[in-house]
């Protein structure tokens, strides 16, 4: 089963790196690349523990529809998306979150399978593997962009009290 594993340093409090990592709009900016908006499910705000969405995007030459749910979650430690329908065989997601002195470690580790046996897997590893990784990358760069700026105010807004 193919794995990527990336680790992001954001300067920000683990509090506010959590909830950005869980912001339905934010997702949406950081793939505006594919045209990927919410289409069923939370479309809005943050999505919690039990929910789902049901995410659709232009991804290789084809609009594709991926639903996923929020398996587990401990606030501000962890959390666990996993592919209930879509095109993948399996797909989990668990986004990790350590606070460290100047800011927050996030660690992803996606682990996926691929359908269509060996033609699944040459399709992989010449190009779907990294294709998921820039993906994950970019999502993160948005994050950081949002939480080391004022940016994420206008997010959470409820979290300006606290700072």
């Amino acid at each position: 089963m193919p794995t990527i594993h990336l680790t992001t340093l954001i300067h920000a409090p683990v509090e506010r790196v959590f909830n950005l990592s869980r912001h339905i709009a934010l997702h949406k900016k950081s793939m505006e690349h594919t045209g990927e908006r919410a289409v069923a499910g939370v479309t809005t705000g943050m999505i919690n523990l039990g929910e789902t969405v049901t995410w659709e995007a232009r991804h290789l030459m084809k609009t594709r529809r991926f639903t996923s749910k929020i398996t587990s979650m401990k606030t501000y430690d962890s959390f666990t998306d996993e592919m209930i329908k879509g095109d993948f065989k399996s797909f989990q997601h668990q986004h990790h979150f350590k606070q460290i002195e100047n800011g927050t470690i996030i660690i992803d580790i996606i682990n996926y399978e691929m359908p269509y046996g060996i033609i699944g897997q040459l399709v992989n590893g010449f190009y779907l593997h990294r294709y998921l990784e820039s993906l994950i990358k970019k999502r993160n760069e948005v994050i950081k962009e949002y939480a080391e700026s004022k940016r994420w105010e206008a997010l959470l807004p409820d979290m300006i009290k606290a700072y």
